[in-house]
């Protein structure tokens, strides 16, 4: 890495290390969990409310009775779905919560003339108002789409509460009713109709107000997400692209990841000098960066300010995946936070790189065995391909690729052949074929993006998946042999995570914590390619440049890290289209880009 690590900036507050919420929030929130659950407990158990918690249950929100047991229900859950947000002190549910407490308080008062219980929801209502100024976190970035996702989850939750509530039961059960019955019982509860299972007594009316209250329950929280307003992820802009170009352009060559800081699904926070940015991506709560800052480093502080204290308004975790040494150290003094090694990225010296000694034999023939095949390369920039070529590799690296979505954040650009990108390298593989097909002669592709002047990091790699063995060493050797004639000096490859464990976990004297954690490692690497990424980087002998994970506390880590893997496109929450009509949408857009490209050309 250039230059030196910037001296503390005076313009920067200095963040407590580890700062977590405040108490108040967290307390308020633990308080409507323990609410919520007990509030469904004498809503659904019957032997809840005529056991030794018999008295407690007479001072929650909800009652005894029909019409008490589906009020308590609604309370419970709705408590339970409000908690969350509480201890994130977001301000939406902290209105809520003011809303729900005094209806709650009135039911008891009107309903059953208990003091007790309109105490216990003043008691709980006090400090959210007391403290109202701590609930201030502004909403996050939502959709449509969750109308749909809480309508499907608030559906299945309903169905399994629904089914516990019509089970519960047994005394006053008439006949022996069947699961089909009662689930057909459940549905018609939820719609407010009555099901074939039949009670004795008052059950029946117990069951069916509880019934009728998820369901409603299900439906006036599914509408309001439906309809309240949307407050949409950010993207980065035109504005904000074209100002990141120009602080790569003069600083790009202190980071590898520093090209990616492009993808359009990121958002951007700039320092007040507007040398420096961090780009971010708010996933489950968690505000994600990668990489180092973008920009001088001296104005880095600057941008990280910005970076936490937007964090802080929305109650955020703030994170960042795959920060150099010199951007942890800077991460870490700045705000407080901790850093932790997460693996290496593999950086292979051009002018040292060559085919020949023994540590190079197993790629040497591979590559030959492949070129004998009748394999060819080419190594070309992206703005010396033509419109048809440059489709044909945008419709196959699709059509390759593995899974259903697309993966990569903190190492993929997520795009190929942008008119803005014409710095970027591709390696292609060809081989002519009796019966050419779809893609013609095309076999690999390999995207490099830029870093710096004189440098390039790997960003995908497609193959077709009838071709031989070894597509990617091929093109990796050519883009290397390729890379003095762009005036390239360095490539970086894949990231390998754990690697120091994983190399220092299988020498001699390895102790049986190191070994145990490697052989974990091994087994996660069936899903995830932990070893065999690393494996695959160690052929072309790289030097091993080291990366982190920077954190607020440990406590966070689980919580980053299932982040991380969805917004690298491991764990996908969202409701995925049918792939007939992924790629009817993936065409249309390929189309219209490429008319747009020929716009722009023959103007």
């Amino acid at each position: 890495m250039s230059g030196g690590v910037p001296t503390r900036s005076p313009r920067v507050r200095r963040v407590p290390r580890g700062p977590r919420p405040e108490a108040v929030p967290v307390l308020v929130a633990r308080a409507c969990a323990v609410v919520g659950l007990l509030d469904i407990a004498a809503g659904v158990f019957p032997r809840f409310r005529h056991s030794r918690m018999h008295t407690l249950a007479e001072v929650l929100p909800g009652a005894l009775g029909p019409f008490a047991a589906a009020l308590a229900l609604s309370a419970g859950v709705l408590l339970l779905l409000l908690a969350h947000g509480l201890r994130r002190r977001k301000r939406r549910a902290w209105r809520a919560a003011v809303v729900l407490l005094p209806v709650g308080a009135v039911a008891q008062f009107t309903y059953r003339h208990s003091p007790v219980g309109v105490l216990i929801s003043l008691a709980l209502l006090a400090p959210l108002l007391i403290h109202r100024d701590q609930f201030k976190a502004l909403p996050d970035p939502r959709s449509r789409w969750r109308a749909l996702a809480n309508f499907v989850l608030m559906g299945a939750g309903s169905l399994l509460l629904g089914l516990v509530i019509v089970s519960v039961h047994p005394k006053t059960l008439v006949g022996d009713p069947s699961l089909a019955d009662r689930i057909t019982h459940v549905l018609y509860g939820l719609f407010g109709f009555e099901g074939p299972v039949d009670y004795q007594g008052n059950t029946s009316w117990t069951v069916a107000f509880s019934l009728g209250a998820l369901g409603l329950l299900t439906a006036i929280t599914t509408i309001y997400l439906a309809f309240r307003p949307e407050h949409p992820a950010a993207r980065l802009t035109e504005d904000d692209e074209a100002r990141l170009r120009a602080l790569l352009e003069k600083h790009g060559g202190r980071d590898s990841l520093g090209q990616f800081a492009l993808r359009r699904d990121k958002a951007v926070v700039f320092s007040p000098s507007g040398k420096a940015a961090v780009t971010y991506r708010v996933v489950s709560g968690v505000m994600l960066a990668s990489g180092d800052p973008i920009g001088d480093v001296e104005a880095w502080p600057g941008a990280i300010e910005r970076f936490m204290d937007e964090a802080q308004a929305h109650s955020w975790t703030p994170a960042v995946m795959g920060c150099s040494e010199t951007g942890g150290e800077v991460w870490t003094r700045e705000t407080g936070l901790d850093a932790l090694e997460l693996g290496d990225e593999a950086v292979v010296d051009v002018a040292d790189f060559s085919l020949a000694g023994r540590a190079m034999r197993n790629v040497r023939q591979m590559v030959k065995r492949i070129e004998r095949a009748g394999y060819e390369t080419r190594v070309r920039r992206v703005r010396d391909l033509g419109d048809a070529e440059l489709e044909r590799i945008r419709r196959a690296a699709d059509d390759w690729r593995g899974t259903d979505t697309e993966r990569g954040f903190s190492m993929a650009l997520g795009r190929i052949g942008d008119l803005a990108d014409g710095d970027c390298l591709i390696a292609t593989a060809h081989k002519a074929d009796e019966q050419p097909g779809e893609y013609g002669d095309l076999k690999a592709i390999l995207h490099f993006v830029p870093w710096g002047r004189d440098g390039a990091s790997l960003d995908l790699m497609r193959r077709d998946r009838s071709a031989d063995p070894g597509m990617n060493e091929l093109l990796i050797v050519a883009a290397l042999q390729a890379a003095p004639k762009f005036g390239i000096t360095r490539v970086s490859l894949n990231f390998a995570m754990f690697r120091s464990a994983l190399a220092r976990g299988e020498k001699i004297g390895a102790g049986p914590v190191l070994r145990a954690w490697r052989g974990l490692l091994v087994f996660l690497s069936r899903w995830f390619q932990i070893e065999s990424l690393y494996k695959f980087n160690a052929k072309f002998q790289p030097r091993w440049e080291p990366r982190f994970v920077v954190y607020r506390a440990s406590g966070d880590l689980p919580r980053i890290g299932f982040a991380a893997m969805q917004a690298e496109g491991f764990v996908n929450l969202a409701l995925p289209l049918p792939r007939f009509l992924r790629r009817r949408r993936t065409a249309s857009r390929a189309c219209a880009h490429s008319v747009t490209e020929r716009d722009v050309r023959a103007a």
